[in-house]
């Protein structure tokens, strides 16, 4: 009996502790909480991405994602900090609570998602190809790629990596740590494509009209949204609803004429 009357308060006991942490207790301990705690929001991104993040002639962060960082420290009332880090580097950043967000073009995929958490797209593109004239410049569709003798460049790491491996499997797939190292294996010859955003394989094109040739229309959905680290609601609830707030709002459209107003 005495036994029983034990269990029965040691059970009574965690019952009321539980009921004790309410959502209130649970929301000062977010992630939310702390960033606006401590007065400071910190954003990974890489500053090798235009028209999304590069670096002006004093060298200071500018782009559409570094003018959406700055809209969400604005909003929640906090000062920005942009890391400038390798692409690789990211994701462990951010996992290990180095940095609180990613906002550098990064797309979300079902296969990253199993590890950090994104938000809804706050921009779309898809993959294109950058063709090298002289080894493909008869090619009309990416897919013709995928052919035994034929060379694809692609930035280690990104979905163009793993897009590439999967549906091209054929071709032979070499990786470069920088977007301008892919391009120059297009330019020089040694590759017959290089597959990246949209945006970027018009920019290449056009600064090499002579030895590259573009296809433009994408192969891939590519949305780009925030990542965050896994398991805080309260933090990526104040993200969604600062995109869908700042989409109604039209500040969202005035970032994206900003920088891509003359592209797109």
């Amino acid at each position: 009996m005495r036994k029983i009357l034990l269990l029965f308060a040691i059970l009574l006991l965690g019952a009321q502790a539980s009921l004790a942490q309410t959502p209130f207790d649970i929301s000062k301990k977010s992630q939310l909480a702390e960033i606006v705690a401590k007065g400071k929001l910190v954003v990974g991104m890489e500053l090798k991405f235009w028209p999304f993040e590069y670096t002006d002639e004093k060298g200071q962060p500018v782009g559409l994602d570094v003018d959406v960082a700055r809209q969400i420290a604005k909003d929640m009332g906090v000062e920005l900090e942009i890391k400038d880090m390798e692409w690789t580097g990211l994701i462990p950043a951010l996992q290990s609570g180095k940095i609180d967000l990613i906002i550098s073009g990064i797309t979300g995929t079902l296969e990253r998602a199993k590890s950090i958490t994104f938000t809804d797209a706050y921009f779309t593109t898809g993959l294109c190809a950058l063709l090298s004239s002289k080894r493909a410049g008869d090619l009309t569709k990416a897919d013709q790629l995928n052919a035994t003798g034929r060379v694809i460049a692609v930035k280690t790491g990104t979905t163009a990596d793993s897009v590439a491996t999967a549906r091209f499997p054929k071709a032979q797939i070499n990786r470069y740590k920088d977007e301008t190292a892919c391009v120059q294996e297009v330019v020089n010859g040694r590759a017959d494509a290089f597959f990246y955003d949209q945006i970027s394989v018009a920019k290449h094109a056009r600064q090499n009209p002579e030895s590259t040739k573009a296809l433009l229309t994408p192969f891939t959905y590519e949305p780009y949204c925030i990542a965050m680290r896994k398991g805080d609601f309260d933090l990526w609830n104040w993200l969604q609803m600062f995109i869908s707030v700042n989409k109604a709002n039209g500040r969202m459209e005035e970032i994206r004429k900003a920088h891509l107003g003359e592209l797109f």
